[in-house]
């Protein structure tokens, strides 16, 4: 079966969650001792959706988190770069509305979102900071920012106890409950090379989000990131520099981004 490596070429990428879409979520829900739920129920509360807004959700695999936000009364667009993934959310949640997507060159207009959420995708992209430009782009002035990614446990036992986690108990839970668990190797790898809460931060101030914080889920394995953009004309100016200077100066900039591994859990 097919994985990906930490180079995240899209297609590689793509081709890796279309082969584990249809058992993905129950599988998450294992390797996770069933905290997925919580920290979608945490990022649906981040978010703040309300009844006649539109949000977008990015890399939203089948839809179940996309189907929390919709529950709202928000209309919610899911996006994925998958086909697979598009095809089971397609099966499951016909009321939504799915479209395949790079979130690195997304298929809407500036300034058409009242919200963006990104779960445990953002790390699983070629160029993250070319996808949290495109993020801004997309949103309204005034419009939220939330990801939801693994991070690291700041308490050093913690770090310790989640790194054996993911070293010794994945790779063998993987092997008795995926279809692929191979794809679970490449988790593993990406979660360890994920930037910590600080330097995410600062990614996503550097992309033109104000009011940046985050709060740390199950002790820091898992870290809620919050962004608003600003309003009028200081956000059209960062949206023409972003547009002048990618993808390249975004390659070098991640290339040089504070990389402190992550010592920790699933996709």
């Amino acid at each position: 079966m097919t994985r990906a490596d930490l180079s995240k070429r899209a297609t590689e990428v793509a081709g890796m969650f279309t082969g584990v879409a249809r058992g993905y979520d129950r599988t998450n829900a294992v390797l996770s001792a069933g905290n997925a739920a919580l920290w979608r129920v945490a990022t649906v509360r981040a978010v703040k959706p309300l009844a006649g807004e539109r949000i977008l959700d990015v890399a939203a695999g089948t839809g179940t988190s996309s189907a929390a936000l919709a529950r709202t009364g928000a209309t919610v667009v899911a996006a994925d770069f998958s086909p697979g993934m598009i095809a089971e959310g397609r099966r499951r949640h016909p009321e939504l509305d799915f479209v395949e997507a790079d979130a690195e060159a997304l298929p809407f207009d500036d300034d058409s979102f009242d919200a963006v959420a990104i779960s445990f995708g953002l790390r699983n992209i070629e160029h993250p900071l070319v996808a949290l430009g495109e993020f801004h782009r997309v949103l309204k002035p005034g419009g939220r920012l939330v990801v939801c990614e693994f991070s690291t446990p700041p308490v050093l036992l913690l770090r310790v106890g989640y790194g054996l986690y993911l070293r010794r108990v994945l790779p063998v839970v993987a092997r008795l409950i995926s279809s692929n668990p191979a794809a679970y190797a490449y988790l593993r790898e990406s979660i360890q090379s994920w930037p910590d809460q600080a330097a995410l931060a600062g990614w996503l101030r550097g992309a033109g989000f104000s009011r940046v914080g985050w709060r740390d889920l199950t002790f820091g394995v898992v870290a809620l990131h919050r962004g608003r953009k600003p309003l009028a004309r200081s956000s059209r100016a960062a949206t023409a520099r972003r547009r002048a200077t990618r993808p390249a100066a975004a390659e070098r900039t991640e290339a040089s981004a504070p990389n402190t591994p992550s010592t920790a859990t699933t996709s």
